[in-house]
């Protein structure tokens, strides 16, 4: 992993309880990490996939995750903004079915997998979600 800079962990300027809780909720987001071009790994969360991190293996790769996702999580708390709670926490109770082409599944599908969701149920509520308010 040329050229990439070393990382130091995060101390400040963060309140060290608002540290505390994003550490606590960042360490319970589920990870999704997938080699990269270079080489190396590149992750993200599937709660908060705009937070990235990479690294020249699966175990740096995941503490950089969770870095960025705790940077993330208490810039949130900091701005009285409520982050994600960790995907195996939510209880989703009703079901909405649509009904798509092979082609539309198929680039649903790859979309949802680049953008690092786990399918493309996840994938489609997020954009919907998103569109919506």
């Amino acid at each position: 992993m040329k050229g990439r800079a070393r990382r130091r962990a995060i101390e400040a300027p963060f309140d060290p309880a608002v540290l505390r809780r994003a550490r606590s909720l960042a360490a319970r987001y589920r990870l999704v990490i997938e080699r990269d071009e270079d080489g190396g790994y590149i992750g993200r969360a599937l709660e908060l996939p705009t937070a990235m991190g990479d690294g020249a293996n699966i175990a740096e790769c995941g503490k950089a995750v969770v870095e960025s996702l705790t940077a993330a999580v208490a810039t949130m708390i900091e701005a009285g903004e409520h982050p994600p709670l960790p995907a195996a926490t939510g209880r989703r109770q009703r079901q909405l079915n649509i009904r798509l082409t092979d082609e539309e599944n198929l680039l649903l599908e790859e979309a949802a997998r680049k953008q690092g969701f786990r399918g493309v149920s996840d994938y489609v509520r997020f954009a919907a979600l998103k569109n919506a308010g």
